[in-house]
This record gives structure tokens, sequence and C-alpha cells, in this order.
């Protein structure tokens, strides 16, 4: 069916808005899913559609929460009416879907792959008056979540691009993933270990803004730095810090000596290197010496290699810190993602598909975006196999930076973002690059 492009930007708009009401984190996308398979069945016919544990490795999910996380966000979805049976096949956390769509000469065709993410952020959205999800009543149902980061655009351009390839000439499979646990880099793994990856050829992932402004593709996005989270429990001995404090070990100087010293670990020559420290929790009075404390780091590399020379060092800077104030820690690692580069001849397409496009007016043909994503892990299954990947970025102005209480998308983007994916999926089909 032909859309003219007013009636495209409404469509888009409304759903962006309806994903935008429920923002769910990391695997608690319970009725996110659902609404997702709602969509997709009353829109299209899938030839499959995989659902939780069938749409992942559950084996492999990373930064799953802990079960009364689950259980609260759970019972949130049941409240508000989701299907039973479906809510059911989600329980745990195994969230997510993949939607499978063959057409033309499939059997001769391409498989391409487009993964957007699905999973919202646990912070609370702004309420000022101003802000449009306020003004227009889309702001978020869930009270400490909100779609911070554009997922719900992106879920959106998923949709949408289903729609416009399935009006195409394009010929093959269409695989489009919907990933959960983007945010805590827990989903993508799950995904590219799942069987659904295998006989992918070409995958496309994309993310909106990115400081980029409306009207601007970026046809490759490269200069993902590999990410690893760590979290370190110190313990020592408590004491009364007035009448006996050498009877204690100050879990808490061991932490900050750590703290300190994380962001002194020496930068390595071959490429970019990251340390942060981003949560620490210690302590309950004045007068005690502490005798736990808590941190969560990450640590980032150009690639794969100088991330894990960053994690080596952080783990020798946390377990010499407890030494020097003769305390116990205890490591954990956690999530973590690889690097990877968009390949050249994919991003030629999207740039072509791009060039295209009514209102997109600047094509860059990369940038480096500088942060971390668990795309990756897909885009390096599909690489090692002989396949191609792309991740592409849609531009988009908004008022607030990402991950802020104020973040908002220009939807005029989700029609750009659209047809520069499904025209790119098209050329793919045709081109085989």
């Amino acid at each position: 069916m032909a859309h003219t492009q007013d009636a495209l930007d409404d469509s888009l708009a409304d759903l962006r808005r309806g994903f935008h009401r429920i923002p769910e984190p990391a695997w608690c996308e319970f009725r996110t899913t659902a609404r997702l398979v709602s969509e997709l069945e009353d829109r299209f016919e899938p030839d499959e559609l995989h659902v939780g544990p069938d749409a992942l490795a559950g084996e492999h999910r990373l930064a799953v929460p802990d079960d009364a996380d689950l259980e609260s966000w759970y019972e949130r979805a049941r409240a508000a009416g989701v299907d039973e049976d479906l809510l059911s096949r989600l329980e745990g956390g195994y969230t997510g879907a993949v939607a499978v769509f063959r057409q033309g000469d499939h059997e001769n065709g391409p498989t391409v792959g487009l993964r957007v993410d699905i999973d919202g952020l646990p912070r609370t959205e702004s309420d000022d008056a101003d802000h449009v999800p306020v003004a227009e009543n889309f702001r978020s149902e869930h009270e400490g979540a909100m779609h911070a980061c554009g997922h719900d655009a992106h879920m959106t351009m998923g949709i949408g691009t289903i729609e416009r390839v399935l009006e195409s000439e394009f010929e093959g499979t269409l695989k489009v993933f919907f990933q959960p646990a983007e945010e805590v880099i827990g989903g993508g793994k799950a995904m590219a270990e799942s069987d659904h990856i295998e006989d992918v050829d070409y995958l496309l992932a994309v993310h909106i803004g990115l400081d980029h402004p409306t009207g601007e593709v970026v046809a490759g996005i490269g200069g993902f730095l590999a990410v690893s989270h760590l979290e370190a429990r110190f313990t020592g001995e408590p004491s009364h810090a007035g009448g006996h404090p050498e009877e204690g070990r100050n879990a808490i100087q061991a932490m900050a000596t750590a703290v300190q010293n994380c962001y002194g670990i020496p930068r390595h020559s071959e490429g970019a290197t990251r340390i942060n420290v981003g949560v620490v929790d210690a302590g309950s009075a004045a007068n005690i010496v502490a005798e736990e404390a808590e941190i969560v780091a990450e640590a980032r590399g150009e690639t794969t290699h100088l991330m894990e020379y960053m994690e080596e060092k952080a783990e020798n800077v946390l377990e010499t810190a407890a030494a020097m104030h003769d305390c116990e820690v205890s490591l954990t690692l956690g999530a973590k993602a690889p690097s990877a580069e968009s390949d050249d001849e994919i991003a030629a397409l999207v740039a072509d598909a791009a060039g295209g496009v009514e209102g997109v007016d600047s094509v860059l043909d990369h940038d480096d975006l500088g942060g971390s994503e668990d795309a990756t892990f897909l885009m390096q299954a599909v690489q090692q196999r002989g396949g191609k990947a792309c991740y592409v970025g849609v531009g988009t102005d908004h008022p607030g930076g990402h991950h802020t209480a104020t973040f908002d998308v220009d939807e005029a983007s989700l029609r750009q973002g659209v047809e520069t994916l499904a025209g790119a999926i098209e050329r793919i089909s045709r081109e085989r690059p």
C-alpha cells in the first residue's frame, strides 16, 4: 500500500509515541515485547516470529537483574493486560523478538538482518510543561523509567522498514532482531549466539541522534570502543572511629585508593583507552569505620585488546588497594562488548539510499561513535562468517542530550530513517556487494 509522506510521518509518530509511553529497563521489556508482537502480527504476516527464549541464546544473557526486579516489571505488564500466554513465555527476563520475512525468489536471494534495540533507561523523565512528551501527552507512564536514548524510535523504524521492504522489489529474506538490554551491554551477545544469526549475509544496525541533526545520515559508523563492566566489593572490619579506630580495617579507604588509582592507569600507545568509576556505595555513620564498600566501574578501549589491557590494569589496582588497607576485595566482571567497524561496501549503499530521501540534506560516509554498543556482537558474528555489516546513524534534533531527562527526538527523522534503511536493504538484495 502506497503512503503519502504526511501520512507516513503521522503513522510513525503515533507508533513511536506508543512505545515511548511504556519504557522498561534491560531484560524487563515484557510489555514492550508484547506490543512489538501485536504490531508485527496485526500489520504483517511474518513467515516466522520468534519470541523470548526462542529469539536468543538465553545462557549468553549478560547483566540480568535480580529476581525481585524482574518480578516487579513482570507484574506491571500483567496489570497492564498483557496476554497471559505470551507473558508466560517471557518470564524470567527472556524478552525480545526476531521477525522473519521471505519475499520473491528468496531461496536465491540474500538474508539481510536489521538490528534495533528495545530497552529504556532507569531514569525519571522531565515533567516540564515545555517537554514535548508532556505537552503532547505521551510522557512515560512508568515513573523512574524513560526512553532517553531513542530506542522507541529504533523500534518504530524497525517496523516501518519492514513495511517498506515488503512493498519493494526486495528478493530474499529479511530478519529483524528486536534486541533487549542494550543499555547494559546485555542482549547483543545472546542474540549473536542464537541460531538466527547464522545465515545472515548482511547486517544493518541503526541509532538515532548521536549528535547529528535532523536531515543528516551517517552511512557507516565505526570507532566503537570495546567495553567491560567491573564490580568490586571491599570488606574490612568495623570499629568505633573515636574510641578504637586502630581496631578497624577501613573499606572506604581501600575503595577511595582504588578509585584514585584507576584514573592513574597509564594510557596505551596503540589507541584510545578509557576508565570510569560510575558508582560508589559505602558507610553507615560518621563515627563508624566502614567494613564494606562497593564500586561499579567500566573500562573501554579502541580495540578489544586495548579494553582488555585496561581491564587487567583495573583489576590489579583494585586488588592492591585492598591489600594496602588490609581489606579483602571480591571482583566481578560484568557485561562486555567488543569493538567493530562498518564495512565500506554496505555503507556506500546506505549513502546512496539516503541521498534520495526527501528531507535528507547531508550524508556522511563515516563517523566514529566514540562510545560502546553491543550491536558489535552481531556485527562481528556476521563478519566472521564472511558476511558484511554496517551501523547506520540517523540524525535527529534533540533538546537534551542522550540519557538526560529532557531527551526527545524530532519525529521527522523517523521517516528519513525508514526510507534510508529500506532503500539500502533493497539495494543490498539487488547488488550483493
